[in-house]
């Protein structure tokens, strides 16, 4: 991973190349105070100041030179990170701000995955300094948390397994003297059915487990986090297309995110008790594999028709979410790239979000404003219960027809959570499409600083 400590600096007044940021509103009169050669240079680079725009400005000696860049409209996380990206190595300082929430855009312009390339070119070292001493630490674990999870969802799924997610968990407990318990064998398909019934297909090589993890003073507040772990999803016996499996490696995105999560939560000592359960599987298809119309006997007890075998993160985290309610916690949020409908109303960068309380889904939307981490909510539309009714067990895992499908699969989840019980569900697409500045292709934390802002706010460290 990449060191990004050693990216950003406290600012001691050590030598350092400016960066002036310039609005497009100011570029006129910003350039009628620049010297005749620095005029020159930026008509040569047809700089106007508009936002991702870059120049480099002369100064008097040979070796002597700024940079100018576009100032955006609304300041933001990515604002330095095209400037991050295309910089030689050396030492900068912003000339007239500082840097705030963009530091974590220049961090991030950093981060490559370069794990399964022969030949990797060497990244340029960029040093940022601040004299915002407070926000170094944060900046810099909010850059791991997002480069882990983008390194997880882009691994292949020959390479990680539920075995390895458990690793990654095992790495955690360790390092933060958490307890890890991980089951898995007889002890899931008796005290975990709908978990052992998603990964059985699997079991011979890649056996299916749900992995918890527990942290802090137990006398704190418990809350628990989720996230779905299906390393790799064929859609089971309703086989998923071709094009439809290209990107199945990313399905355990949920399980990264919650994963990066619980290092933030417990390195920062938040003071809450964590519960982290990751239900870790292969939707894989072969003898006994789950069939359209099984029914299923949950955790909780409530019987499950399988309507569709492509719509499995619901059962295991269904059984995920019944263990964590058994402890009583009063948050549960649970990250999971649960549906394509999801991304059909909302497109790839905006994760849906799903609420049992109008407070702190307020408090998450308003944080995903401040941090620039995009989450929109949908309703638990309450009539759409009757479109997961079966005839014979107590409902369906799928709808018939497509309506809604993000709601009900959220409706389906409601299901497993207590009344008392605040909940956050967050259907993800954990991938980034196209490229962008200090956003590559590929696997992607969405909706993780947003949650993370808010944990921040509802339990504040003290000390």
């Amino acid at each position: 991973m990449t060191d990004f400590a050693a990216l950003f600096k406290i600012d001691q007044g050590q030598a350092a190349r400016a960066i002036e940021s310039v609005a497009a509103t100011e570029f006129e009169s910003w350039l009628t105070a620049q010297t005749e050669k620095r005029r020159a240079v930026v008509a040569a680079c047809q700089f106007k100041a508009k936002a991702g725009e870059l120049a480099i400005l002369p100064g008097d000696g040979v070796d002597d030179w700024s940079v100018a860049i576009g100032a955006a409209t609304h300041a933001g996380v990515w604002d330095l990170a095209g400037a991050a990206s295309r910089l030689p190595a050396g030492t900068y300082r912003l000339a007239n701000s500082t840097p705030g929430i963009a530091a974590l855009g220049w961090l991030l312009a950093h981060d490559r995955f370069d794990r399964y390339l022969s030949k990797s070119e060497p990244v340029p070292e960029r040093i940022l300094l601040t004299t915002e001493a407070a926000s170094i630490a944060e900046m810099v674990r909010q850059a791991e948390a997002t480069s882990k999870v983008r390194a997880l969802v882009n691994t292949p799924a020959a390479d990680l397994g539920p075995e390895e997610l458990e690793a990654e968990a095992q790495a955690l407990a360790k390092a933060f003297d958490a307890k890890l318990t991980v089951t898995k064998g007889h002890s899931l398909e008796t005290g975990y059915p709908m978990i052992h019934a998603v990964g059985k297909a699997a079991e011979k090589y890649r056996a299916p487990r749900l992995i918890e993890l527990e942290w802090g003073n137990p006398a704190n507040p418990r809350i628990a986090v989720i996230g779905k772990g299906v390393v790799f999803d064929s859609g089971g016996l309703d086989i998923k297309p071709a094009n439809g499996m290209r990107l199945m490696k990313k399905d355990m995105g949920g399980a990264a995110h919650a994963l990066a999560l619980a290092k933030l939560i417990m390195e920062t000592r938040l003071p809450v008790y964590l519960h982290m359960l990751v239900p870790a599987v292969e939707n894989a298809i072969a003898g006994n594999a789950m069939r359209p119309g099984d029914i299923l006997v949950s955790r909780k007890g409530l019987t499950v028709e399988v309507d569709n075998t492509d719509a499995e993160g619901r059962l295991i985290l269904a059984d995920a979410m019944t263990r964590a309610a058994e402890d009583k916690p009063e948050l549960m949020i649970d990250f999971a790239t649960l549906t394509g409908a999801a991304r059909v109303a909302l497109g790839p960068d905006l994760p849906a979000m799903f609420c049992n309380d109008h407070g702190i889904a307020h408090t998450l939307s308003d944080s995903s404003v401040a941090v620039h981490d995009a989450v929109w909510r949908l309703p638990l539309w309450t009539r759409y219960d009757d479109m997961l009714k079966s005839d014979v067990a107590d409902c369906a895992n799928s709808s018939e027809g497509g309506f809604a499908g993000a709601i009900t699969a959220a409706l389906f989840l409601r299901k497993f959570v207590p009344n008392d019980c605040l909940w956050v569900h967050l259907d993800t697409f954990a991938w980034r499409p196209s490229a962008a500045p200090g956003r590559p292709k590929g696997g992607e934390a969405l909706g993780l600083r947003a949650v993370w802002d808010t944990l921040k706010q509802r339990y504040p460290v003290t000390s």
